[in-house]
């Protein structure tokens, strides 16, 4: 990509895509585009062609899709496989109609069997059975990365798909139920503080291990992806280090500075046991993440709080 490029980020106001946009600004990238939902209806073929007939951008990043955290992919399953497949489906092959030259496709860690070795490698997809909980989405993801395989080897387009870890960031989804863990954990232990209650509940044992990126880091790992990457095969984007939500928990708490006691609903689901990437792939590339869980937690309740009123819808 040159600086002056034409590039789209597909989701440019969510956690992941404005991050991207962050960091190309401040590489001095000056030809960027961005549609909110209103204005670009990614699940709508003749407005995507629309768009990119008229825009015709050299890059696309593509992290618009539908998400949420365990309650929503359970809830909501139908919507999360529809919508993905849609919004996929209609970017990728507008990308390749229109002569895009390179498309980065954002999948999930989720995509991977639950029991897979641990941890995870790119060759574990679709060696196993997916996590129930989140399996809509999975699948949508996985058909996405197939369509970006599917279209590098037939038409030699270079399209490519990472696999992030679970991620954290400025913007975040804070909603009390369609949240993802982190961000979630910090609203409640926030407003437990304010009430002054006494104890705070989560989710299961407490035992699954999750892996956390900050959401700046995988903005720069996307961008040293698409300038020195070319492969049709996946690469996993993470810190290559886990933690239990129990300690995560613990963690959050501090930061926050509530002083109650965590309990377990140990009724509620858990999930994956264990969900850590291997990152040897892109390490060995020459890109490592920068930000620690610890610090990467402070930086966003500080963020969270200046936003807080409008976190609370």
């Amino acid at each position: 990509m040159e600086t002056y490029s034409k590039i789209y980020i597909a989701g440019h106001r969510g956690m992941v895509g404005s991050a991207i946009q962050r960091h190309l600004l401040n590489l001095g990238f000056t030809n960027l585009i961005g549609k909110t939902s209103k204005e670009l209806d990614l699940t709508n073929q003749a407005s995507v062609n629309a768009f990119f007939e008229k825009e015709k951008p050299d890059y696309v990043f593509l992290a618009a899709a539908k998400v949420g955290g365990i309650i929503a992919n359970s809830t909501y399953k139908a919507d999360f496989i529809y919508q993905n497949l849609l919004i996929e489906a209609n970017v990728i092959k507008a990308a390749h109609d229109f002569s895009v030259k390179k498309l980065m496709l954002l999948g999930s860690s989720c995509i991977y069997p639950k029991f897979a070795k641990q941890p995870l490698r790119e060759d574990s997809l679709l060696t196993g059975a997916l996590e129930p909980t989140n399996d809509a989405y999975a699948i949508a993801k996985i058909a996405g990365i197939k369509m970006c395989q599917a279209f590098y080897e037939q038409y030699n387009d270079h399209f490519i798909s990472v696999m992030p870890s679970n991620l954290y960031g400025f913007g975040d989804n804070y909603h009390p139920q369609n949240s993802h863990v982190l961000p979630a954990l910090i609203r409640r232990f926030y407003e437990a503080k304010l009430k002054g209650d006494p104890s705070v509940e989560i989710w299961g044992t407490g035992k699954p291990r999750r892996e956390f990126l900050f959401a700046n880091d995988l903005a720069e790992a996307c961008i040293f992806l698409m300038q020195n990457y070319d492969s049709p095969e996946i690469v996993n984007i993470g810190t290559g280090s886990d933690i239990s939500i129990q300690d995560l928990a613990e963690m959050v708490s501090k930061v926050v500075e509530f002083k109650g006691e965590i309990i377990n609903d140990t009724s509620k689901p858990d999930g994956t046991p264990v969900k850590l990437l291997s990152v040897e792939k892109i390490n060995a590339m020459g890109w490592k993440h920068k930000t620690n869980l610890q610090e990467g937690v402070q930086l966003v309740y500080r963020d969270f709080l200046l936003h807080y009123d409008s976190n609370k819808k």
